[in-house]
């Protein structure tokens, strides 16, 4: 059995090794998966959407320019968050943008803004585990929320483990659906 993460680690060195040979749907690929994340982020430090879209497509143009030399020594998602998270500290150190009392609402505003995204999500969560099958949900629930063991699970429903590890992989890749592209960061 392979430790969480380590197929996501796999991709992550194939991806690339495409994106260095050159490989334009591997790039768009990965340009889908992270493009709006990473302006949602950017926008955090610069509060301006544009000049986020404009650092975020600043990240993967370096990207492309440089791949051939490209080494990832973390996860994309990781690098890539760095990466703009790096641009968008330039950005404002280049134009003069330190945070001054005025620019603290700006700042309540990213956090908003991020507490209204993160509310979304929770509603989709619910509404995901709420269209599970009512076994499958039963033991979800009592894994995720309640944070019973596997085998504590498996000895009051009287099932056992192995089945109910497939029940809780086949509730968490049915969520991973539900939500979508829009939060594929998340996996």
């Amino acid at each position: 059995m392979t430790k969480p993460g380590r197929t996501e680690w796999a991709d992550d060195i194939f991806l690339l090794k495409l994106i260095q040979r050159g490989d334009r749907a591997a790039f768009k690929y990965l340009f889908d998966s992270f493009f709006t994340p990473l302006c949602r982020f950017v926008r955090i430090y610069v509060g301006e959407h544009t000049i986020a879209e404009e650092i975020a497509l600043d990240v993967f143009t370096a990207i492309w320019e440089k791949r051939e030399g490209l080494e990832i020594k973390v996860t994309w998602k990781a690098y890539l968050f760095q990466a703009a998270r790096n641009r968008a500290l330039n950005y404002i150190r280049d134009n003069d943008r330190f945070v001054t009392v005025s620019d603290w609402s700006l700042h309540e505003k990213a956090e908003n803004d991020h507490s209204v995204e993160l509310k979304e999500l929770e509603q989709l969560i619910r509404e995901a585990v709420c269209s599970l099958p009512d076994l499958c949900r039963n033991i979800f629930q009592r894994s995720r929320i309640e944070n019973q063991t596997n085998k504590e699970i498996a000895a009051e429903l009287n099932i056992s483990v192995k089945y109910v590890e497939a029940q809780i992989t086949k509730a968490l890749k049915f969520i991973k659906k539900y939500l979508g592209d829009s939060y594929s960061y998340l996996w």
